[in-house]
C-alpha cells in the first residue's frame, strides 16, 4: 500500500457492499487485467492525504465514488461535471506482496482494510448514521436513484415503469417515489423481487414470466403507457418492452448494464412515431459532491429508507456465498463490515 500521492487519499474501510459489477469483474466480463481487488460500494474514514488534496482531510467520513471529476474537460467547462468525460482514479497501484500489481475494481477495491482512491472519489459525509447503508450510494442504489431523479426526471403525478428489481430497480422505484411519482409499476420474474418492489414504493406489481409487461404497463396507465420506462436489466427484449410501454413522448431509460456483444433492433419508424426521449444513465448521472450528502440528508429524514437495501451484514470471508446469494436473487445487497 504505497502512501498517498499528490491528489490521492489512503482510507480505512469501515464497509463495503457486495455488487453484481464486482461479480462480473470476477468471472472475465468488465476486461482481463488480473488480478483484481473487488468491492467498490464502499464508505471509510480518511487516513492520510497526499500533496494538494483539500477535498478531505484525515479522521474525516467518507463514501467513495468511481468518477472524481476533473474539472476542466468539455462537460465540466460546460457546467455539467456529472458528465465529466476525463473521470480518473489513484495514479498509483496497491500490490500483492510480491509486487504484483492490482487492478482495484472500477478504481476503489474495498474488499480490504485500506484502499488508496483519488481525493476527487472521496464524499465527505456525517458519521452519525450507518456507515452500511449510505455505503451503498457509491454504486448500485444511486444508479437507480439517479436513474428516476437525474436522467428520467421524473416529475410529481407521473407514472413509472421499472423493468428488474434487484438492488437497481428497487432504489430506481425509491428514486421515483422521492421524486412524486404516483404511479409505479414493478416488472420481475421474481416473485421474492417483487415483494421487495412493494416496501420501496411499487404501487403495481408485474411477474412477466406469466403476464406480458407491455400489456400489463398500459392497463395501469389507462392504455397509454408509462411517462418513464426504466430498464434495469439491459438485456434486449427488456429493452424492446421499455420502449413499447412507454406513453408516446415518453422516456426510456436504460440502467441495467448490457451483456459484450448485445444488440438492439427495432423499426426506425417506431423510433420516430413514438417521439419523447430513450437515454442512457451512466451512473445515474450523479454528481457525488452534490448527490450524496443531499440523499444522506433525505435518509436521515426517514424520506429515503437505506437500511432496507442492506439484506444482511457480513465478514470478509463470506464474500463468495455473497456473489452466489446475488446469483439466486435472494437479497437486495449483502453488506461487508470490516
Amino acid at each position: 500500500m504505497p502512501d498517498p500521492g499528490p491528489g490521492e487519499a489512503l482510507i480505512d474501510i469501515i464497509s463495503c457492499g457486495v455488487c453484481h459489477t464486482d461479480q462480473h469483474y470476477q468471472q472475465g466480463q468488465i476486461n482481463d487485467d488480473f488480478p483484481f481487488l473487488l468491492g467498490h460500494e464502499a464508505s471509510g474514514t480518511v487516513s492520510a492525504v497526499g500533496q494538494d488534496v483539500t477535498e478531505v482531510a484525515p479522521g474525516d467520513r467518507v463514501v467513495l465514488n468511481w468518477r472524481a471529476v476533473c474539472g476542466e474537460c468539455r462537460a465540466c467547462d460546460r457546467g455539467e461535471p456529472e458528465y465529466c468525460f476525463a473521470t480518473h482514479n489513484a495514479t498509483q497501484k496497491m500490490t500483492l506482496e510480491d509486487g504484483t500489481e492490482l487492478a482495484p475494481a472500477l478504481g476503489i477495491g474495498a474488499f480490504a482494510e485500506k484502499t488508496l482512491v483519488a481525493a476527487g472519489q472521496c464524499s465527505k459525509v456525517r458519521d452519525d448514521v450507518d456507515p452500511a447503508a449510505i455505503g451503498l450510494l457509491g454504486c448500485g442504489i444511486m444508479a437507480g436513484l439517479g436513474a428516476a431523479i437525474n436522467t428520467g426526471a421524473v416529475k410529481r403525478g407521473q407514472s413509472v415503469a421499472v423493468i428488474g428489481c434487484g438492488g437497481v430497480g428497487c432504489a430506481a422505484i425509491a428514486g421515483a417515489q422521492l421524486a412524486g411519482a404516483t404511479t409505479i409499476i414493478a416488472v420481475d420474474i421474481d416473485p421474492q423481487k417483487l415483494i421487495a418492489a412493494r416496501t420501496m414504493g411499487a404501487t403495481h406489481v408485474v411477474d412477466s414470466s406469466v403476464q406480458d409487461p407491455i400489456q400489463e404497463i398500459r392497463a395501469h396507465t389507462g392504455g397509454f403507457g408509462a411517462d418513464v420506462v426504466i430498464d434495469a436489466v439491459g438485456r434486449p427484449d427488456t429493452y424492446r418492452q421499455a420502449f413499447y410501454a412507454r406513453d408516446l413522448a415518453g422516456t426510456v431509460v436504460l440502467v441495467g448494464v448490457p451483456a459484450p456483444g448485445a444488440t438492439l433492433e427495432l423499426p426506425l419508424l417506431d423510433v420516430f412515431g413514438r417521439g419523447g426521449s430513450l437515454k442512457s444513465s451512466w451512473y445515474g448521472d450523479c454528481l457525488p459532491s452534490r448527490d450524496f450528502p443531499a440523499l444522506i440528508d433525505l435518509y436521515r429524514l426517514g424520506r429515503l429508507d437505506l437500511d432496507a437495501f442492506v439484506s444482511e451484514r457480513i465478514g470478509l470471508d463470506q464474500v463468495e456465498a455473497a456473489f452466489a446469494k446475488l446469483a439466486t436473487g435472494s437479497v437486495l445487497r449483502s453488506v461487508v463490515e470490516l
